[in-house]
């Protein structure tokens, strides 16, 4: 497979790069590229093939790495791989970069209800410090009076407006936006189709048809003609022998070339495109997503009871009203017990008590709820319809101004359902 270096992919990269080695008098030359835009577009494949161009050496570093329940070692293996790095140059006389991929999705905040932990704001103070000062980058603990090589840093991302602000601005990070032209997926499309004979008039029409998908998609797309004759070869062997087959047998199974006609192709992707829109239309997480759920769920005032029937929230639970505080809105349980919970709550600890759930139960204050720092309430162990009642009520007369929200838990597979706040904070 050919693959294609966009022009002005490669001058970008490879003048930031070159530059950071470079002694330019009186220059202040930003340490950090910061490479964002859409997803699946290959920001980090072509990150790849400029570093095989140019004969740079990159150390990695992945999002999932910049959280750890012991505060501070993602700060410290940030340094460590920079050093690590510097090491490289040194030794080797090569160049080398420091690469971070996802940095947003490990370190940005996408949203109120995105946790913003210690970890986070000493990654971006780590990242500032080693910006601002490129050649004298300590381990906690130790000191090294001996200067360091100058490292670039390449960080890929979608949003990098969800960073932290002082350190994106211009000095310490230049900013890259990478969105691929026609000309640019003509020659990436180009090199994924050419061991397939498609002529560069097919792969224009096979571009110009899907238009709006990423890059990632045609290499997808190409993938994806070969589950017809694997499949054929699945049910040869069986289910069942598959394994030995693929697994254990010295002999790899071997297939003949795929149909990769324009009209095949065009075929197969639209099948695709019908799976995205599926995945759009369906919107799941509209009735699973908690943060979702809650920053669409209508407002109900305590005070003013509702004239209509409570509108339904997006799990298919009605959204509860807040407890009421008189005696005139008080009603039986039907266990002859009097209790101020309203029969959609009522109805929704039912719920959960019958399916075998446990009875969980939270609150948080108006200035924590924008970060949903939510704190426990009560863990309601017992099936007793009574005593859960006599919990919940507890539970909202305690945290009478502020948010509660009820949920079941799953003890088998130890997971919450059906998560709905029953009451907010008046005013």
């Amino acid at each position: 497979m050919t693959y294609y270096i966009a022009p002005r992919f490669l001058h970008k990269l490879s003048v930031h790069i070159t530059k950071n080695f470079l002694d330019l008098p009186g220059v202040r030359v930003p340490l950090i590229l910061g490479i964002h835009g859409h997803k699946g577009e290959g920001k980090s494949f072509q990150c790849e093939l400029v570093f095989d161009l140019m004969g740079v050496e990159p150390i990695h570093v992945s999002a999932g790495e910049l959280e750890s329940p012991d505060a501070g070692d993602p700060a410290r293996m940030i340094r460590l791989r920079y050093r690590e790095a510097a090491d490289y140059i040194r030794t080797n006389g090569k160049m080398a970069v420091l690469m971070i991929n996802d940095l947003d999705a490990g370190a940005g905040r996408v949203d109120g209800a995105t946790q913003y932990t210690v970890n986070t704001q000493l990654i971006n103070a780590t990242l500032m410090n080693i910006a601002d000062n490129p050649t004298n980058v300590q381990l906690p603990g130790s000191y090294d009076s001996e200067p360091l090589p100058r490292v670039p840093i390449i960080v890929t991302g979608n949003d990098f407006g969800t960073l932290y602000a002082p350190l994106v601005r211009d000095g310490r990070m230049d900013k890259f936006y990478w969105q691929p032209t026609r000309e640019d997926k003509i020659g990436i499309v180009s090199g994924i189709f050419e061991p397939d004979g498609l002529s560069k008039a097919e792969i224009e029409q096979l571009v110009d048809r899907f238009a709006k998908q990423s890059v990632d998609f045609f290499g997808a797309l190409r993938s994806q003609i070969y589950d017809e004759q694997i499949l054929s070869f699945i049910q040869n062997v069986g289910f069942n022998r598959v394994g030995s087959q693929v697994v254990n047998s010295k002999e790899k199974p071997t297939f003949q070339k795929p149909d990769f006609s324009l009209s095949h192709l065009m075929a197969q992707g639209d099948l695709m495109v019908k799976e995205q829109r599926q995945l759009e239309e369906m919107r799941l997480a509209s009735r699973y997503n908690r943060a979702l759920h809650e920053s669409q769920a209508p407002r109900i005032e305590a005070s003013v009871p509702a004239p209509t029937p409570a509108p339904k929230s997006s799990n298919g639970y009605t959204q509860s009203q807040p407890v009421q505080k008189t005696e005139n809105h008080q009603h039986s349980n039907g266990n002859g017990t009097a209790t101020n919970l309203s029969e959609d709550v009522l109805g929704q600890l039912r719920s959960l008590i019958s399916q075998g759930y446990r009875i969980g139960l939270e609150h948080v204050d108006a200035r924590r709820f924008r970060t949903g720092s939510w704190a426990s309430c009560a863990t309601v162990q017992t099936q007793d319809e009574k005593e859960a009642i006599a919990a919940l009520e507890a539970c909202l007369s305690e945290h009478n101004n502020e948010y509660v929200r009820l949920f079941g838990i799953d003890p088998g597979a130890k997971r919450r359902v059906l998560e709905t706040i029953i009451q907010r904070p008046e005013g």
